[in-house]
């Protein structure tokens, strides 16, 4: 019986609390070409603007030839490596290819993308996202041309 009242009691606990907040926003992030675009200090004020301390960040680009990365953000020679390296998995040129209407770089941009990442789930604990040292979150650029991209990012937890 003593068991039963406990989880009679667990669970008015979980009743009567709070539901979980939420908060959402677009990014703007202009891009001057191929490149990786760091953005950190835009999440970091985002989740301190929504007052969450606990919960899930989600980051979410909204476009198909560009990507979103989680990378070291404190030597810029990885960026240099990472884009060398892209160039040469998915070079432009490719006599096969068929999508060539918007530009020699348009097809190996959405193979770049493909190969990649359009969203990324970040975890959230005191009101700070969850990176490493020397982690930095980057919209990777695939395009020549500069762009405006647009990045949603949102997050659900408890403050």
């Amino acid at each position: 019986m003593a068991r039963l009242r406990q989880l009679w009691l667990s669970l008015q606990d979980h009743v009567t609390a709070q539901p979980m907040q939420q908060a959402i926003e677009t990014v703007s992030l202009p891009t001057r070409g191929q490149g990786l675009y760091e953005f950190t200090p835009a999440v970091r004020k985002f989740i301190a603007d929504s007052e969450i301390s606990t919960g899930l960040l989600t980051v979410y680009v909204r476009h198909t030839s560009c990507s979103l990365l989680i990378q070291e953000n404190a030597d810029h020679d990885v960026q240099t490596d990472l884009l060398g390296f892209f160039g040469r998995l998915v070079p432009e040129g490719m006599e096969w290819l068929v999508h060539t209407t918007e530009g020699p770089d348009d097809m190996p941009a959405h193979i770049k993308a493909a190969l990649t990442q359009t969203s990324i789930g970040i975890p959230v604990q005191q009101g700070e996202p969850v990176f490493g040292t020397w982690q930095g979150i980057y919209l990777f650029e695939h395009r020549n041309q500069p762009h405006r991209r647009e990045v949603v990012l949102h997050i659900i937890g408890d403050r």
